[in-house]
């Protein structure tokens, strides 16, 4: 009876310390502006903010010392040149995540990600069937895997040589 009290006790205190342990961990990932360093701006309103460096930014970006990131915290690649702008993210075979942030003038996903070299593929009855992606390629025929298309998270209802950029959007290839 007595080791069972005692295996109770131990347990109650370890879970006393792992709550400690969260508490302070979460207090540490707090405003870094006491301790001299930048913070990290996230905007979420959908206006501009101005950061403490001066530079403005479009809500939803978040400032890393110049690198564009994605939600999850994932250095993006900058890549092309024009007003409209989506992240893309690449995934390949071994889950490995490469984030890009696609800069472009032109309104459909497919022509983009082409116009930057990032997607090539064969045009077919059902439109373009992308076999190579940031430069990797999965082709069905003799890997057995192929390139998924992505919008948002969710597998995409539409080929991305006709999905219109929709901002806010993020797009994505996974090897399937």
């Amino acid at each position: 009876m007595k080791k069972k009290r005692n295996s109770k006790f131990s347990s109650c205190i370890l879970c006393m310390a792992l709550m400690v342990a969260i508490a302070l961990n979460t207090v540490g990932c707090g405003d870094k502006k006491e301790s001299g360093e930048d913070s990290v701006n996230v905007a979420s309103s959908g206006q501009e903010t101005e950061t403490e460096t001066g530079e403005n930014t479009q809500a939803g970006d978040v400032e890393t010392g110049g690198a564009p990131v994605d939600a999850a915290g994932s250095e993006a690649t900058l890549v092309g040149e024009g007003s409209t702008e989506f992240l893309f993210t690449v995934t390949d075979r071994d889950g490995n995540e490469t984030v890009f942030e696609v800069h472009t003038d032109q309104t459909i996903v497919g022509e983009a990600l082409e116009e930057v070299e990032l997607i090539a593929g064969e045009e077919s009855e059902y439109g373009l069937f992308v076999k190579t992606v940031n430069g990797i390629t999965a082709d069905y025929d003799t890997d057995g895997v192929y390139w998924a298309f992505y919008i948002n998270g969710e597998y995409a209802p539409t080929g991305v040589d006709v999905t219109e950029i929709t901002p806010g959007d993020a797009y994505a290839f996974k090897v399937e």
